[in-house]
């Protein structure tokens, strides 16, 4: 698996215990696919993942050869998708330590039956592996709701159905990648396309568990100077003041917004995004957020301090300002502070 072990830690107790059904084709992925994705189930397995494996084409009992002599912990259930009693063995080979592999034959890779499976096993992710992977764009994860039968791909269409049945999050992967299935589960943002009910992306109010884990992702651009220096004490005064950006409840990305209320203006500020996340509009995302906390504070615009960022700004439509229009007390800080800040400063309505 690609990826940074660090990364992958944070994830390890988030699986555990967790029940994850994969579906794919076995008849039309070719041998070594198969073979990779056997060892990522191994690895699943190893750090407690519960694993419900659907083959929907080809001999389930290829694959039940190849899991003996991968020694993977999996026992084919007596059911097949469709019988009823499926989901209850399934869930007697999970409570004894042991993966189900499902007969599936005749059935689609996002057919109802695997919904239901899937939602009888109350399964923290349902993931498909396709021997064909459409090309959906840049599109890492979307929400069902934002899927409409009409226009969107039919599977994503397929997707959002299971969705709206209960499961919270459908993954779509190409069944040829190398280590997809670890490669999509221990990244924020994966390889694959996730369709998802629940809040996969999230901008949210600061909390004070998060104080230690917002001063260490800021950390890199205050020792560059980008940032002003922020003690625990400081944030934890202003915790109102601070939004997170999460990515499966991860943070990514944060900014503040700062009140002069006899001044009618805020400041936004402390806008940072992890730099392996920065090319998505994540920067972007959080300046909305931002300006929607201001005017829900009834102000009447903010301004903005930066020594890079200008462009970014302007295309917000912020206008470069003299540093005589900043609040008193603001503007005597940055002249005491002796950084080269641009002043840029917008008015809601304009």
């Amino acid at each position: 698996m690609n990826g940074d072990v660090r990364e992958v830690l944070q994830y390890v107790p988030l699986f555990a215990g967790k029940v994850f059904v994969v579906v794919f084709d076995e008849g039309l992925l070719p041998e070594p696919a198969v073979a990779e994705t056997l060892l990522d189930l191994i690895a699943l397995q190893r750090i407690g993942v519960q694993l419900v494996v659907v083959v929907v084409g080809g001999d389930l009992a290829d694959l039940a050869d190849w899991a003996v002599e991968s020694e993977f912990k999996a026992e084919t259930v007596r059911f097949s998708l469709t019988d009823e009693g499926c989901a209850q063995e399934c869930r007697s080979l999970l409570e004894r330590g042991q993966a189900a592999m499902v007969d599936g034959r005749g059935s689609r890779v996002l057919a109802r039956e695997v919904g239901s499976l899937a939602k009888n096993l109350s399964a923290a992710k349902l993931m498909v592996l396709l021997n064909d992977m459409p090309d959906f764009g840049p599109l890492p994860s979307v929400a069902e709701a934002a899927i409409e039968d009409a226009s969107a791909h039919e599977l994503l269409v397929m997707a959002a159905r299971i969705c709206r049945m209960g499961v919270r999050r459908v993954h779509l992967l190409d069944g040829h990648l190398q280590g997809a299935l670890t490669s999509e589960i221990f990244s924020n943002e994966g390889v694959g396309t996730m369709v998802h009910t629940d809040s996969y992306r999230d901008v949210r109010p600061l909390r004070e568990e998060d104080v230690p884990e917002l001063l260490a992702m800021m950390g890199r651009s205050v020792r560059a100077a980008h940032l002003v220096p922020r003690t625990y004490e400081e944030v934890t005064r202003r915790l109102g003041d601070f939004l997170l950006l999460t990515v499966d409840d991860n943070a990514v990305g944060c900014v503040a917004v700062h009140s002069y209320s006899k001044h009618g203006f805020g400041e936004l500020a402390c806008l940072y995004v992890k730099e392996n996340h920065e090319g998505r509009c994540y920067g972007s995302e959080l300046a909305n957020a931002a300006e929607e906390k201001a005017r829900i504070a009834g102000m009447r615009g903010l301004f903005a301090l930066t020594n890079r960022a200008a462009k970014f700004f302007a295309a917000r439509g912020y206008h470069k300002a003299a540093i005589t229009t900043l609040p008193t007390s603001r503007r005597k800080q940055l002249e005491e502070s002796d950084r080269e800040s641009e002043v840029w400063s917008k008015t809601f309505g304009e």
